[in-house]
């Protein structure tokens, strides 16, 4: 593994990576895989040109920086060929997922954030994607996943997806994977088992979920426990590669990379909160909504405060750069916020409503290389 020239758009400050979209992004990644194989794009990776059949894997917060630095602890990932790419932005799984799935930017797709505001029963609320819910409970009642997001995953192939079956019929997987086929695993030692049955059967292409590593980075930060979940997937990575049927790649990739923030994560400072009527997005991507009539305060505000350790934008700057992708849906705007907070460092932003935020140790969601780039690798004929 090496890490060779300019990966990824500069960002609009030193230090941050915006996303490739249309070129080595995954949400690029699917679309050239339902591309017949002779017009499959250079940027893919020799074996994954050629491939007749591919199981394409996603292991849940593995970045290409943290990968690089353990190389010794996953001989079997960092011996397949492949190249670093860029996730999408926000580099967050809500996000990213469904970039993934649906093969578009965040722009086109809506699903602009793991929380992004919504129309709810008591007016403007903050909409928790992965749990599917405001504080007035399941949004499935008032904001239907179909609603959220209309497009049909992956092209519109019934792709099968094997991944938790705790996952089945939530309504963030009704929102980035409707039209695919869900194959449940209960315990990881399956995952293998059922990649070869899929494919076996002839389907040319096969997604699985992964999400140890996110939830160990989240809980413990790196050290031991990170280090054991490493080594424990890529026995899982060997199991897969050992299931391929004849002609079959394994691609291995990841939806965002991790910073470790521990005490750097800090509550908003009282006067920027107070010009805040929401907070969404997350603490390394934090959206804040201005009050009526404050949205130029708020902009100054922030800016005089956090302007030396953060990227601080206006949403119609956010918008000029592409970082959600270009030409962003009605509906994508209206789900962002005033003002956006970037760190530089790793520091994060946290949302004093939601009091599990302060309990992560690692963190993404941010523009850094650590979190916006992963990898590609295959293996298999």
């Amino acid at each position: 593994m090496g890490l060779a020239g300019q990966v990824g758009r500069p960002g609009p400050v030193a230090g941050l990576v915006l996303p490739d979209y249309g070129g080595a992004c995954i949400s690029s990644l699917v679309p050239a895989l339902l591309t017949p194989q002779a017009e499959r794009p250079g940027w893919l990776p020799q074996p994954l040109r050629s491939a007749a059949q591919v199981a394409l894997l996603v292991l849940d917060g593995l970045g290409w920086l943290q990968l690089g630095e353990r190389q010794a602890l996953a001989p079997v990932l960092t011996a397949m060929e492949g190249i670093p790419v860029t996730t999408v932005a926000p580099s967050t799984t809500a996000t990213a997922l469904t970039s993934l799935a649906l093969g578009m930017p965040p722009a086109r797709h809506g699903i602009v954030g793991y929380k992004f505001a919504v129309s709810g029963p008591t007016g403007r609320e903050v909409l928790n994607v992965l749990r599917w819910s405001t504080r007035s409970g399941d949004a499935r009642q008032f904001f239907p996943p179909v609603q959220a997001q209309p497009h049909l995953s992956f092209e519109g192939v019934p792709v099968a997806v094997v991944s938790r079956s705790d996952f089945a019929g939530t309504g963030f997987s009704q929102a980035h994977q409707r039209g695919a086929r869900e194959v449940g695993w209960s315990v990881p030692s399956s995952m293998a088992v059922l990649v070869r049955q899929v494919l076996s059967a002839g389907d040319a292409l096969v997604y699985a979920y992964y999400d140890g590593i996110d939830r160990v980075a989240h809980s413990a930060g790196f050290g031991e426990l990170y280090d054991a979940e490493l080594v424990a997937v890529d026995r899982l990575v060997s199991d897969l590669v050992s299931a391929l049927p004849p002609g079959a790649v394994l691609a291995v990739t990841a939806d965002h990379g991790q910073v470790e923030v521990g005490r750097l994560a800090v509550p908003l400072a009282p006067e920027v909160a107070r010009l805040s009527g929401l907070m969404s997005g997350e603490a390394r991507f934090r959206w804040l909504h201005a009050l009526p009539g404050d949205r130029g305060e708020l902009y100054e505000q922030a800016s005089a405060v956090y302007g030396r350790e953060a990227w601080v934008a206006t949403r119609d700057e956010v918008v000029k750069a592409d970082v959600l992708g270009a030409g962003p849906s009605p509906e994508a705007l209206e789900r962002l916020g005033d003002v956006l907070l970037v760190p530089l460092d790793n520091r994060a932003y946290l949302d004093p409503g939601d009091q599990g935020d302060a309990k992560l140790v690692c963190r993404h969601g941010g523009l850094s290389g650590a979190e916006m780039l992963v990898p590609l690798l295959c293996s298999g004929s």
